[in-house]
């Protein structure tokens, strides 16, 4: 039976990987290290499709030389920034992604980073793993989220999923958009025009924009300097949406009482300025790292990837 020569540049939960082995002829990079354009290149050489991660940056000079035979690239990913998507479309490359799956993973991390910021989970781990833990019940005290101003920068699937999950913490929802959104759908939200005029309100500011020119670095010293005296700050979007020396000088300060960031610039590296701050909760990225969405996300990308080689509707391509 004819398999079509699919390029796979990620290890994959396994029902992601029964199905590549029964549908697609896979080739890998046995290595396991992260491939580099170059990499990418000979392996698609002849193939029909490629599966790729953010980790693989595909710019214009990659779409310039990729083989002829490429029909489709799906990205397991909602994000597209790693992709140069004028240049596929010249080239008449289909790309696929994962829109919307991912919504109700990433609004639970960042729910968790909100806890982990305000009740400053970071210091109390240290307390019991150093057994440094007193019976004084002052030892720690955090801010509750119940009846604070939560600001939504990006009413998106995710961050509707964000505000669902914090009206039963007890927060004000205030949100900014390109634009407002519908009655039935942003509910007791209070819309803003810009986020200079939202900032002023927010106890919790929480990013959920995609990277773009015009977001790129957006949350810095100035936009900082228009929140509340210790705010705290929830990143799962990107990293570049944040200034991190901003961000760091606005800790240290107490501009911001904490932050909660799951996402980075240099990812995976960090910037080191945060890990010498406790108050500072991180993780590695996990926004949509369940069981659950992760299976989902591949099989979406399977999806697309059949779809356009068999000249059928797809369920997630980019529109140009």
């Amino acid at each position: 039976m004819f398999k079509p020569k699919l390029v796979v540049t990620h290890r994959y939960l396994p029902a992601i990987e029964e199905r590549l082995k029964r549908e697609f002829d896979v080739r890998r990079e046995s290595s396991g290290h992260t491939l580099s354009s170059a990499d990418l290149l000979v392996l698609a050489d002849r193939a029909d499709a490629m599966f790729i991660t953010p980790m693989n940056r595909l710019d214009g000079a990659f779409f310039e030389r990729v083989s002829k035979s490429v029909k489709v690239i799906s990205t397991y990913s909602v994000g597209l920034d790693h992709i140069d998507l004028k240049a596929a479309a010249a080239r008449n490359i289909s790309i696929g992604y994962t829109p919307g799956i991912n919504a109700n993973a990433t609004a639970e991390i960042a729910m968790l980073l909100m806890l982990g910021a305000a009740r400053r989970a970071y210091e109390g781990q240290e307390l019991v793993r150093t057994r440094s833990w007193s019976s004084t019940s002052q030892q720690i005290l955090g801010w509750q989220l119940s009846g604070k101003v939560l600001g939504i920068l990006g009413m998106g699937r995710i961050g509707q999923a964000v505000a669902k999950r914090a009206r039963a913490f007890d927060m004000q929802i205030h949100y900014t958009n390109p634009s407002e959104l519908s009655q039935d759908v942003a509910g007791d939200s209070i819309y803003h025009r810009s986020l200079a005029e939202m900032l002023p309100l927010c106890n919790v500011l929480s990013l959920h924009v995609p990277e773009t020119v015009e977001t790129h670095h957006m949350i810095d010293a100035k936009t900082l300097a228009l929140l509340p005296h210790g705010a705290i700050l929830i990143n799962t979007a990107r990293g570049g949406l944040v200034v991190d020396s901003d961000v760091i000088a606005a800790l240290m300060s107490g501009q911001l009482a904490a932050a909660g960031l799951d996402v980075f610039e240099m990812e995976p590296a960090v910037n080191p300025g945060y890990l010498s701050l406790n108050n500072v909760f991180l993780l590695p990225h996990l926004g949509s790292a369940t069981i659950e969405t992760r299976t989902q996300m591949g099989m979406i990308c399977l999806d697309n990837i059949s779809a356009v080689l068999l000249g059928k509707p797809a369920p997630s391509l980019v529109r140009s």
